[in-house]
C-alpha cells in the first residue's frame, strides 16, 4: 500500500525533472529571433480539383441467362476467354420433374389419338366427295382439321423431346440447350461449372447468371464525387486519371456524366460520375483497377505561388495578409495586404502585393501553454 505510492510519487518527480530539463534545453537552443523562417515566392501552378474515386470498368457487361432449366452439361469456355457473338458457352440438360415428363408423354398420347380420328374421318370424307355425296366446303372442313391434328402432333413431339434431352432436332432446324454468347467480348466472370443447377429467365423470376461478359476495349472510368464538389463539375470537365496498379502512367479523359441524383454511403452523399477515357496507347488497362480521377475544375500555370498557411484572412476572408521582413537589421516583421486568386488546399496565388523572389515570414507554430 503505502510502499507502493511513495515509489509512484518517486518515479513521477524524476519524470517531472526530466521534462523539465529537457525543456530548458530546447529553449536554450532556440534562436533569438523566435524561429522565424523566410519562404520565397515562387512562380507555380495551381491547380483546383476535385477528386473522383472509382475504378476502371467496362461500358457494357452482359449478363448471361438460361431460358431451359436443367443441370450444366459441359463449360466451352473459361474466365478470360474471348468469345464470338453466338458462339457456344454452356450445354443445359434439361433435368425434368417426372410430372413433367408424365405432362409431356400424356400430351403426346392425346395428339396421336386425335391425329389417327382426324385422319379416318379425312379419308372416308375424300370417298364420299368422289362418289359425290358431300360438298366441297366439307371436305376443305375435315382436310383442315386433319392438317392442324398433323401440326399439333408434331408440337406434343417437339415438346416431349425437349422435355427429354433439351434439344429438338426438327426439320433440320436446331432449337437446342446450348447458351449463346449475347454479345462479343472477354469473359469476366464464370458463375457455374458443370453439375451445378440452372433455374431458367421468366417473367416472373431473375434466372441463374451464369457468366458475365464485356467488351474489354471499351473502357471507362465509373466512380463517386463527394456532393461538396459536384456543383463545380459539369460534363466535358478534363480529368486526369491516377490508377493504383499503375503508379508511373497518366490516363487523361473527359467527365461525360454526372448522376442527377446522389447515393447515400456511410453517411457521406455521393454522386456517380462516369469519365470517358482518352486512348493511351502503350497502357494496358484491366476491369477493376482501382483509380482515382483529378477533376480539373480551374488550372493557372506559372502564377506567383506561396504556401497557403503563411497567409492571414481578414473580415470574413474580405482581406489577405503577410508578414514580411521589417526593413532593418533587428526590425520586427511588418504586415503587408495581399490580393489572392486561386487554392490548391496546399498553396495559394498571389495576383498583387508581391513580386516573385520576394520573402514572406513563416512564425514557428505557436506553443500551448497553460
Amino acid at each position: 500500500g503505502m510502499g507502493r505510492l511513495l515509489r509512484l510519487l518517486a518515479t513521477a518527480v524524476v519524470v517531472a525533472a526530466l521534462a523539465l530539463g529537457g525543456y530548458a534545453w530546447i529553449r536554450s537552443r532556440r534562436p533569438a529571433d523566435g524561429g522565424i523562417k523566410l519562404v520565397d515566392v515562387t512562380l507555380g501552378s495551381i491547380t483546383e480539383k476535385a477528386v473522383a474515386v472509382g475504378q476502371i470498368k467496362p461500358r457494357v457487361e452482359f449478363h448471361v441467362k438460361s431460358k431451359i432449366s436443367g443441370i450444366v452439361k459441359r463449360c466451352y469456355v473459361e474466365v478470360g476467354d474471348r468469345v464470338r457473338p453466338g458462339a457456344p458457352l454452356f450445354d443445359i440438360l434439361p433435368d425434368p420433374t417426372p410430372a413433367e415428363l408424365i405432362e409431356a408423354q400424356t400430351g403426346v398420347a392425346t395428339a396421336q389419338s386425335a391425329y389417327t380420328l382426324a385422319q379416318a374421318e379425312y379419308g372416308r370424307a375424300t370417298r364420299l366427295s368422289d362418289e359425290g355425296v358431300l360438298s366441297h366446303d366439307q371436305l376443305d372442313a375435315k382436310r383442315a382439321a386433319y392438317e392442324q391434328a398433323k401440326i399439333d402432333l408434331g408440337k406434343a413431339r417437339d415438346s416431349l423431346e425437349l422435355t427429354r434431352k433439351g434439344r429438338v432436332t426438327d426439320g433440320g432446324a436446331d432449337m437446342e440447350s446450348i447458351i449463346r454468347a449475347p454479345a462479343g467480348g472477354i469473359l469476366l466472370t464464370r458463375l457455374v461449372n458443370p453439375g451445378d443447377p440452372v433455374v431458367p429467365l421468366t417473367s416472373y423470376q431473375a434466372g441463374t447468371d451464369l457468366a458475365t461478359l464485356a467488351d474489354m476495349t471499351d473502357l471507362i472510368f465509373k466512380g463517386t464525387v463527394d456532393e461538396i464538389d459536384v456543383g463545380k463539375l459539369k460534363a466535358g470537365t478534363p480529368a486526369r486519371i491516377r490508377i493504383g496498379a499503375l503508379p508511373e502512367s497518366v490516363v487523361t479523359g473527359r467527365m461525360s456524366r454526372i448522376a442527377p441524383q446522389a447515393t447515400e454511403k456511410d453517411g457521406a452523399r455521393l454522386f456517380d460520375v462516369e469519365i470517358e477515357l482518352d486512348p493511351a496507347p502503350g497502357i494496358v488497362l484491366r476491369a477493376g483497377y482501382s483509380a482515382n480521377a483529378d477533376l480539373i475544375i480551374r488550372e493557372k500555370k506559372d502564377v506567383l505561388t506561396i504556401p497557403e498557411r503563411l497567409v492571414t484572412f481578414e473580415k470574413d476572408g474580405a482581406k489577405a495578409y503577410v508578414e514580411v521582413p521589417g526593413r532593418g537589421k533587428d526590425a520586427p516583421p511588418v504586415k503587408l495586404e495581399v490580393e489572392t486568386g486561386l487554392s490548391d488546399g496546399l498553396n495559394i496565388e498571389i495576383r498583387s502585393g508581391l513580386q516573385q523572389g520576394d520573402k514572406v515570414v513563416e512564425r514557428p507554430p505557436r506553443e500551448i501553454t497553460g
